[in-house]
């Protein structure tokens, strides 16, 4: 090695060392980049995906969101459509969104098999459970639930206090009519729960460098998740803007996400057609810049 790039090595050895450890890629040379339209096949169950999926609850409560509110139902169905034609094949939708006829109507113009919906219940009971399969797929029109998830959990006996609702989606899956079921968690407890309990085959977990909108800090959370994975669960990821708090920081929080081994793919709550287009269009970015996102 010459004096010269003795010190170049010097100097970038320097610099990654001045970067926080959650902002850090390893082996990023290595691997090939991720992509929003990469195929992960989720959980024990290997439901397809795409590594990006079109979240539409952004401030999502009382059976609507930012996406249903400012878009419509034609508004937000044209904006799935381009993401599938952007290769998002993955929606992420919720009762509490509101989102299911806009799923519905973006259906028409895409074919069933060739997207995944994943929606979430808030049901503590058997029959509140069944009561919302049912509407849930008139209100999708579809004959199956892709993912179906209990959401928002955020009590550390989540998995006694909702048995009922967990078995009656149990049978679900085991008659087709969902195909994998699992949780989206709101606090460590309900997090650390989910890890330890097997009915669990899927989870929406919160994940950003920041810790905006998380649960706990990224190295408490990032172990747990690895945990899941370990066991053969799917993970997937969310607030990776932190709830819209770090839209300035965008290909940094892409950046981590995409990084990040313990996660599976990510949902990102996109409120335009523009939004979309500018997160894909972000993301290859990332994949063709030098020390490109490991895969």
């Amino acid at each position: 090695m010459n004096r010269r790039q003795f010190i170049s090595t010097c100097a970038g050895a320097a610099g990654a060392a001045l970067l926080p450890d959650v902002l850090r890629a390893d082996n990023a040379t290595t691997q090939k980049p991720r992509l929003h339209s990469d195929r992960i096949f989720l959980g024990p169950h290997r439901v397809e995906v795409s590594r990006l999926a079109y979240g539409t609850g952004t401030s999502g409560w009382g059976h609507s969101s930012n996406q249903t509110r400012k878009l419509g139902i034609k508004g937000l169905a044209d904006s799935l459509v381009q993401a599938y034609h952007e290769g998002i094949t993955f929606f992420d939708c919720a009762d509490m969104y509101g989102s299911h006829p806009h799923v519905k109507e973006a259906l028409k113009s895409i074919p069933r098999d060739k997207v995944t919906i994943l929606t979430k219940t808030t049901a503590t009971t058997a029959e509140a459970a069944q009561k919302d399969l049912d509407r849930f797929r008139t209100e999708l029109g579809v004959d199956t639930i892709d993912i179906l998830l209990l959401h928002c959990m955020t009590d550390d006996d989540w998995n006694v206090k909702r048995r009922g609702a967990m078995d009656v989606i149990e049978r679900a899956r085991q008659k087709g009519v969902v195909r994998t079921h699992g949780v989206s968690c709101h606090t460590l407890g309900a997090l650390k729960t989910a890890a330890a309990e097997p009915w669990v085959e899927v989870d929406l977990a919160r994940l950003n460098p920041r810790t905006v909108a998380m649960d706990a800090p990224p190295d408490t959370v990032i172990p747990i998740l690895t945990n899941m994975k370990k066991q053969g669960k799917g993970v997937i990821g969310m607030k990776v803007f932190g709830a819209g708090k770090m839209r300035d920081e965008q290909d940094a929080m892409l950046k981590y996400a995409l990084s990040q081994d313990c996660l599976d793919c990510f949902t990102i709550g996109m409120e335009s057609p523009e939004e979309m287009h500018d997160v894909v269009r972000r993301i290859s970015s990332l994949a063709q810049k030098p020390h490109a996102i490991p895969g």
